[in-house]
């Protein structure tokens, strides 16, 4: 296995930051897509139709799964182009035990592979294997026949302490996080040539405290809390041909760096600590206002992407996307392609993904598998 050191790993694993003003969170493994569904429609999930990964960008649509119970299982390779041992693995469940609830669960590991931890080049170095994980359960409830509402709570683990031997804590970080979703998904209507069906979706994702790496609570990290709006749209052309179109726009609900007055040490020191002084609760509130150049500078925060899916009889699909993100606040700007092939109860989907941006991407000609097990009989007629 290769071996590179912790701070190229996290320099490489974080938010790249072109511009003064990037948002960066803690443990940002939370937002890398990890079915090969949603990566082959640029990460877009929050208002498609159900599957087994829902948990993870809207657990409001398991109410309308169409399926009794569903289990999936994913792998992610991560920056393969200069290590082969990181990846993110994801397994998740879900049950809808009547016509209007259902339940779901995950977990989600991210793995850093072996890490050479160093205090200079003259260290021999330890050798770690630093790892994140987290561990969620939902609850979905229809609210008219139509509509349905989720809660999701969530465990964060994260192990990417120094460990004594090097002058740190060698214990984790933790913390947990909570999720507030809706999902709309409306009868199958007639047109002029075709039958369609609207759906739209938004999702609050993980609210909850900053992970802190040590007691003081200095170096206490924002989690990556989110608000995720979407809307799509099926065009039923036959019994065998279907066309859906999404489209998705995120907003991160962590506050904007605070300008320092100066470019002085002093001055820059007093932002990091203002900043660091705001409180997650506050923050989310306090994200939608604070650039401090302005509503301009707010709309570059929310980043959108657009997306195809087409399924031929119910058994192949094909997908397309395209993400953007401003140039000032991380600069992720990529397309993506995508298919899937179902049997029976049984559905494989790959992904791939073409970077558009001066920024490497450390998921660029990566090739993402995963595989979803669908379960019982059939519960309700979408119709």
């Amino acid at each position: 296995m290769k071996k590179i050191t912790l701070v190229a790993c996290l320099a490489l694993v974080g938010n790249v930051a072109l511009a003064q003003r990037t948002i960066t969170t803690g443990v940002p493994f939370l937002q890398i897509a990890a079915d090969a569904r949603s990566a082959g429609m640029a990460d877009m999930g929050v208002a498609t139709t159900t599957d087994a990964f829902s948990q993870q960008y809207n657990p409001a649509k398991y109410a309308f799964a169409v399926k009794n119970q569903g289990l999936a299982v994913s792998y992610t390779p991560y920056m393969s182009k200069i290590t082969n041992d990181i990846s993110l693995a994801q397994l998740n469940y879900f049950n809808k035990f009547n016509e209007r609830s259902a339940i779901g669960a995950s977990l989600r590991y991210f793995g850093m592979g072996d890490i050479v931890m160093r205090q200079d080049y003259n260290d021999p170095g330890l050798t770690r294997s630093p790892n994140e994980f987290a561990i969620d359960v939902s609850y979905s409830l229809k609210l008219t026949e139509r509509f349905s509402m989720a809660v999701a709570g969530r465990f964060i683990n994260s192990n990417l302490k120094v460990p004594e031997e090097m002058g740190g804590d060698s214990s984790a970080a933790s913390s947990f996080a909570v999720d507030v979703a809706g999902f709309y998904e409306s009868e199958q209507m007639t047109f002029n040539g075709f039958d369609g069906r609207w759906r739209g979706g938004f999702n609050f994702q993980n609210l909850g405290p900053k992970i802190n790496y040590d007691e003081s609570g200095q170096d206490a990290a924002f989690l990556p809390s989110n608000l995720k709006l979407g809307a799509g749209f099926d065009f039923i052309l036959d019994p065998h041909n279907t066309i859906t179109v999404t489209t998705e726009f995120n907003k991160l609900l962590v506050p904007t760096p605070i300008k320092p007055k100066s470019n002085s040490a002093a001055d820059m020191e007093d932002a990091r600590r203002e900043y660091n002084d705001i409180g997650w609760f506050s923050g989310v509130f306090k994200s939608f206002g604070d650039a401090p150049d302005g509503l301009s500078e707010e709309m570059k925060e929310v980043t959108w992407a657009l997306g195809a899916e087409y399924w031929y009889d119910n058994a192949f699909a094909l997908r397309a996307g395209y993400f953007h993100e401003s140039e000032e606040k991380g600069a992720r700007k990529f397309a993506s392609l995508g298919a899937g092939f179902r049997y029976n109860t049984v559905t494989v989907d790959v992904s791939y993904l073409f970077s558009t941006s001066k920024v490497a991407n450390p998921l660029e000609n990566t090739l993402r598998f995963s595989l979803t097990f669908d379960f019982g009989n059939k519960t309700f007629d979408r119709s």
